[in-house]
């Protein structure tokens, strides 16, 4: 009987010891485990500190009050965000859609005001408005190969330009328009919270997004996308129908952050929304959605548009100017994708 080999066959105990070397893991590797495969973690941490930090700072920021100016603020951010998710899922950015809800805005309160167009009828054309240009988006990106940073930047200011010739630089008012229109504005009473329309129709968005995301083939082909064109393509997933898809679908997303920003501000002006795409971009990045795509939760987008929310009005509250609060977001944005940079050197 032959004695086995102690180079093919190993000792148990040496198996084990290095298995156990190569399974040791540190405290912080252990929490950067965690957070990559739980994205929305961080930012919920991240708001329960705030909230609690600004609470101290300001009595007045838990006022039922200031709470129900908030959740009106974050329906408008919030809802483009969840556009701006699809599209970051994918890999790609979008620098247009503060700039697209605009004009689906000031189509839609123009039809109905100035050209006599009933106001249910009027909410469609700025669908089909925000639709059309979210395929002219993804279009480009997918017929000409550019990056999405570059054909977003240009169409920002394509669709920046066509709002104020549309709209010949002019504000409708509220008042003006057919009751529809503002309806999004209207408030009701929740714990003592004053809550709008406009946050309803925000968080049933949120539950049918996170529902396709997570229960569809087309959710599914949206990840696998963003994780690895090529191996995708390899899979048999039409890559650039996905993205036309997202892009669409995007569009239609901003005709409703269109219509509960009339709502919000009870008009509908062409300078509306100067620091939404910022702000778009902030809380999708800081509610873990990785910028490189194929990572990340729409319920953590809804956190991120939480924490933009409470920042910009604890700030406020504490009396810094606007200047500081943009530069407070800024700050955010560079931190968060520093954070998913470090997420992503979790060892597989």
């Amino acid at each position: 009987m032959t004695s086995p080999n102690p180079v093919t066959n190993p000792p148990t105990s040496s198996l084990a010891l290095a298995s156990e070397f190569l399974d040791r893991r540190t405290p912080i590797d252990r929490v950067r485990g965690v957070l990559h495969r739980y994205p929305a973690v961080s930012p919920a941490v991240v708001l329960v500190i705030a909230v609690i930090v600004f609470g101290i700072l300001n009595d007045r920021f838990l006022a039922p009050a200031n709470l129900s100016l908030i959740t009106q603020q974050v329906a408008v951010v919030g809802t483009l965000a969840v556009a701006q998710t699809l599209i970051i899922l994918t890999a790609g950015i979008d620098l247009s859609v503060g700039a697209v809800m605009v004009l689906a805005s000031m189509v839609m309160a123009q039809t109905a005001t100035q050209n006599g167009v009933p106001a249910f009828l009027a909410l469609l054309i700025g669908v089909l408005v925000a639709v059309a240009a979210g395929l002219f988006n993804g279009l480009l990106v997918t017929k000409l190969r550019l990056p999405p940073f570059i054909v977003t930047l240009g169409t920002l200011n394509i669709f920046v330009a066509l709002t104020l010739l549309y709209s010949s630089g002019s504000t409708v008012r509220g008042s003006d328009m057919p009751a529809l229109l503002p309806s999004t504005g209207q408030t009701f009473d929740l714990f003592g919270v004053r809550v709008s329309f406009g946050v309803v129709i925000m968080l049933a968005l949120y539950i049918v997004v996170a529902f396709i995301l997570g229960k569809t083939a087309w959710g599914r082909h949206v990840y696998a996308v963003g994780d690895d064109k090529e191996a995708a393509r390899l899979a048999g997933i039409s890559v650039n129908r996905v993205l036309v898809s997202v892009y669409i679908a995007a569009g239609a997303i901003l005709a409703i952050g269109a219509w509960i920003q009339i709502g919000r501000s009870n008009a509908a002006s062409p300078n509306a929304g100067a620091d939404l795409n910022l702000d778009s971009i902030t809380a999708v990045v800081i509610g873990g959605t990785s910028l490189f795509g194929g990572r990340g939760t729409i319920w953590g987008t809804l956190l991120g548009a939480l924490i933009v929310g409470v920042f910009r009005n604890g700030l406020s509250l504490a009396g810094l100017d606007v200047l500081y609060q943009t530069l407070a977001v800024g700050i955010l944005i560079i931190v968060a994708v520093g954070v998913d940079q470090w997420i992503r050197k979790v060892r597989k």
